[in-house]
């Protein structure tokens, strides 16, 4: 084992370029990271900087440096797919053939929609893709007085299901949301994820969603990194939606956060303590407030928040800790509709005692289920080359 810990940081849909296959998803020139910089008018970003992050792509406000502090290098993508769920199980080991259901363009079916109404003896409305927050204010009144359910859906494989807590107890909504995992697992019917959204306040100026969400996500398809870690007793340690997205297997410890910087103080935190395995952080921000809404300013100022975050934790680091910072797909906010986006992600490699580099480009996420793998000395997945050789 060269590290006793890792630290393993997703920057939720924070692409480096389109991917060669981006025209078949309809992506030709997307670059969330490059693209927002430029909109924005540049970021500064002086950790990552330091890592050899525009040593990877043109970003304004952030120039290649000669020598830079980690080991920096992109990752292609081989699963069938660019949604969160895919992304994060490639990141783990497991490569997606079939891609997930999405809903974003139709709503969902009339005879599924039905079913739900049936089954819990609720009217539904909505029923299409929307913003969670927005939708909220168009149709929370309405839930209020009529005890409706809020469905909607987004760009990813989700069904959502909004509902205040002082209309449908927070238990009955997590009921809810249950049988609707249990519909849509028919196949025509099957999403990632069944996503419970409650909120809170008097009317559409005060509503907001409160920190009860919770997820029914499928399983994945095999055993990933995180289950063969969990076996060999090591600690799994998750912060952010990471247990939601791999069903809570593979997971020892699990935390919730409210925001990307609650995410980076939880993590700084779990620093201090002794442990022995991985931390897996995902910080959605920056997919769900700025990417999907098109918004290259609110984008620019979480990465520069994040920067500075990131700063704080190197000073938390051990001379046997290693730290991990990648992406799971893009969510270009200057690109065409709230989609995202099909690129490359970054993979930053950190220890305070190693020189750091470039290192050559990976084919699939699955470098990092690898790297972690080997450094752990668990069995490997079918995919993915571990980077440990090159940082020795």
């Amino acid at each position: 084992m060269l590290f006793k810990r890792i630290f393993l940081i997703v920057m939720d849909s924070v692409g480096v370029g389109e991917l060669p296959d981006a025209a078949k998803f309809g992506d030709v020139g997307s670059n969330t990271i490059a693209n927002l910089a430029k909109a924005a008018g540049g970021v500064t970003l002086t950790t990552l900087q330091s890592f050899g992050y525009g040593n990877l792509t043109a970003i304004q406000g952030v120039p290649p440096v000669e020598k830079p502090i980690a080991y920096a290098t992109k990752l292609g993508e081989i699963s069938n797919g660019k949604d969160t769920m895919t992304g994060h199980w490639e990141i783990m080991g497991v490569k997606t053939t079939i891609p997930f259901q999405t809903f974003t363009d139709t709503g969902f079916p009339k005879e599924l929609i039905d079913e739900l109404k049936r089954r819990t003896g609720r009217g539904v409305i909505g029923n299409k893709a929307a913003s969670g927050t927005e939708i909220l204010v168009e149709l929370g009144e309405e839930h209020v007085k009529t005890g409706d359910l809020i469905v909607y859906t987004s760009a990813d494989s989700v069904l959502q299901i909004a509902a205040h807590e002082d209309v449908i107890p927070i238990q009955e909504q997590y009921r809810i949301c249950a049988i609707a995992r249990e519909i849509t697992m028919k196949p025509e019917w099957m999403v990632g994820r069944i996503i419970a959204r409650p909120f809170l306040g008097k009317d559409k100026n005060t509503f907001k969603r409160t920190t009860n969400r919770h997820d029914y996500a499928l399983s994945p398809s095999e055993p990933t990194v995180l289950d063969f870690l969990k076996e060999a007793k090591y600690d799994v340690i998750s912060v952010g939606k990471i247990a939601d997205i791999f069903n809570h297997q593979g997971i020892t410890e699990a935390h919730k956060i409210v925001s990307n910087h609650d995410g980076m103080n939880v993590t700084a935190k779990l620093a201090d303590k002794d442990f022995t395995g991985l931390c897996f952080v995902n910080l959605v921000d920056f997919d769900a407030l700025y990417g999907h809404r098109r918004d290259a300013i609110g984008y620019k100022a979480a990465m520069e928040e994040f920067d500075q975050d990131i700063a704080s934790l190197l000073s938390k680091l051990k001379d046997d800790d290693l730290l991990m910072i990648t992406a799971d797909h893009g969510n270009d906010p200057t690109h065409a509709g709230t989609d995202h986006t099909r690129e490359y992600v970054p993979l930053f490699l950190y220890n305070r005692l190693l020189q750091g580099g470039m290192l050559p480009e990976g084919e699939t996420f699955a470098d990092i289920a690898a790297t972690v793998a080997e450094n752990f000395r668990v069995p490997q997945t079918a995919i993915g080359k571990s980077r440990i050789p090159e940082l020795r």
